[in-house]
């Protein structure tokens, strides 16, 4: 076995013991037809007021930008499903992936232990780890190291685990053995364009964010919500996770069984007055940890208001 066999057999291994579903790898190279689709979705305005989708053109499309001799990326996926709701119902709808604990630091504790390993076996090895915060196409990456096929929604489809995952990237200047993309497995089916309220995705593999029921809650930071949105957004409060609720593949998806994405025990104590009723004191406590927070109280009561 030559040692960039050895290496990703190594790396996949500890992505494993760290409780990652799948690591996969990439070549680092220049994503040219991903560029030209990001410049056409800008273009549309279909970033709605993300600027910050405008900026960082070129490390975008190009991890050399981000880490200095980059040989590879490694694309590791990390389970939150949580099928039981923690807040009642007729209460505002919180996404999934905002239950527990923030994920950008659950996640990135996991990848600098990682690296750390790698570092200790291999030696020096200069790299970064990225969790949703850098401009890093981590939906095409996913893509071209076999993690899964991009759906129709436009979310990362994994044949075994659905698309209840996080997504998560390590950008080595090691020389590793790239894994091939997969077959799109979409088939026929338009559920999720079906089911999605507020028309966001307007064709297979097409979503103007700027409709995107996530996009409002949680990015929009206007003083109010569009009034054509009324009565669309089906009780969510921040985030929307519709689109893969009604997703066939996710009949595979398994409970994470991470404690740090667990819900607060606040969360249980919670009747649905009390959501409605969400104070700002409670809201700092409830949702301390959480990726909630980002929208803040004034977003939450924003939200909230809209909803009745």
């Amino acid at each position: 076995m030559d040692n960039r066999a050895k290496h990703s057999q190594l790396i996949k291994s500890l992505g494993k013991d760290a409780g990652f579903l799948y690591v996969g790898i990439s070549e680092a190279k220049s994503l040219d037809d991903e560029a030209r689709k990001l410049e056409q979705w800008l273009a549309a305005g279909s970033h709605g007021k993300m600027a910050y989708m405008e900026r960082y053109f070129d490390m975008r499309i190009d991890p050399q930008k981000l880490v200095e001799g980059a040989k590879s990326v490694v694309t590791l996926l990390f389970n939150y499903h949580n099928p039981n709701p923690p807040q009642p119902i007729g209460a505002p709808k919180v996404s999934q992936y905002a239950y527990g604990e923030d994920y950008h630091q659950v996640i990135k504790d996991k990848l600098r232990g990682i690296v750390e390993r790698i570092k200790a076996e291999i030696g020096e090895v200069n790299g970064r780890v990225f969790v949703d915060s850098a401009p890093v196409m981590e939906k095409a990456w996913a893509v071209h190291s076999g993690a899964g096929w991009l759906g129709k929604h436009t979310n990362v489809i994994h044949p075994k685990h659905g698309s209840w995952f996080f997504l998560a990237e390590l950008i080595l200047d090691l020389p590793l053995s790239p894994d091939g993309p997969i077959k799109d497995y979409c088939g026929t089916c338009t559920r999720c364009i079906d089911a999605c309220p507020t028309g966001a995705i307007f064709a297979p593999y097409q979503l103007d964010a700027s409709r995107c029921i996530s996009y409002l809650t949680i990015e929009l930071r206007d003083a109010e919500l569009p009034e054509n949105f009324r009565g669309k957004m089906e009780g969510w409060a921040f985030g929307c996770d519709i689109c893969q609720e009604v997703c066939p593949w996710n009949r595979f998806a398994e409970k994470h069984n991470e404690p740090r994405l667990e819900p607060n025990s606040t969360w249980g104590k919670m009747d649905k007055e009390a959501w409605l009723e969400l104070t700002e004191d409670v809201f700092r406590m409830v949702f301390r940890k959480s990726a909630v927070k980002r929208t803040k109280f004034e977003g939450w009561k924003r939200n909230v208001a809209f909803l009745n």
